[in-house]
């Protein structure tokens, strides 16, 4: 865990009305550009008891709580395994950076077999996800002129550019853009200040490059060696892995 993660983060998860497998910082952290007001995001799993599942009664297959400590706002989002399972085995980036960001805050026997079991479970289709999601914050940026939907952009495509190549996730804008000379400008401007304008002759180079990057994502993506379908195997193991831990519980470390 880095120091601009409060040490409080998992009391925080763990504050959560379930059973945690793994809670894990997600947003302006994780992507390298958290400013001295970045609220603090915290991606989970959460697992319901059997009962919840099968019953009439059924438990919370999504759990958020919201709120401010220590001066920073706080935003903890969780899903039940099996949801959280599901989204995993489709082209979700978004539960694929949850379980595979290097910011733990909580983890457990569940998490370990599940970061193991991403990887295959990546294909080309995830470069929908990246090039979805820029799309959106490109039209914020368009809208608002602000810095934080502007680094979002680059840092989705970038990501995209690099999964489809290398099929390793790398999340972190810091060391995805040194291939654009002006993004370190950016991300200092962002640990500035969260809403903060940018700097001058910004606009005028992400005009260029984010058509640009956007192109290169769908070439990447098209001349991707990545696989069309998870890995059938893996799938099996995350079936097994749901069942498993529904039934028995979560394994002691």
């Amino acid at each position: 865990m880095t120091l601009d993660v409060p040490s409080w983060a998992a009391q925080a998860a763990h504050a959560l009305p379930r059973p945690l497998l793994f809670a894990t910082v997600s947003g302006a952290h994780l992507y390298g550009f958290a400013s001295v007001d970045s609220d603090l995001d915290l991606r989970a799993a959460h697992l319901l008891a059997p009962e919840e599942v099968v019953g009439l009664r059924t438990g919370p297959q999504t759990l958020q709580h919201t709120g401010v400590r220590d001066a920073v706002e706080l935003d903890v989002v969780s899903h039940d395994l099996l949801k959280f399972a599901t989204l995993l085995n489709s082209r979700n980036g978004y539960v694929l950076e949850q379980v595979l960001s290097p910011l733990v805050v909580v983890t457990t026997q569940v998490h370990a077999e599940l970061t193991s079991l991403a990887p295959r479970l990546i294909t080309r289709h995830h470069a929908h996800h990246y090039l979805g999601f820029a799309a959106g914050q490109m039209k914020l940026y368009t809208r608002t002129g602000q810095l934080k939907p502007a680094l979002y952009t680059l840092r989705v495509l970038l990501t995209g550019i690099h999964l489809m190549r290398t099929g390793r996730l790398e999340t972190d804008l810091g060391v995805l853009g040194t291939r654009l000379a002006y993004v370190s400008d950016l991300i200092a401007a962002k640990r500035e200040a969260e809403h903060g304008p940018l700097p001058e002759g910004a606009a005028q180079r992400l005009a260029v490059d984010v058509p640009r990057l956007r192109v290169e994502l769908e070439a990447a993506r098209d001349a991707s060696t990545l696989p069309g379908h998870a890995d059938p195997t893996a799938v099996t193991a995350l079936h097994d892995l749901v069942v498993r831990t529904r039934l028995g519980g979560i394994p002691p470390d």
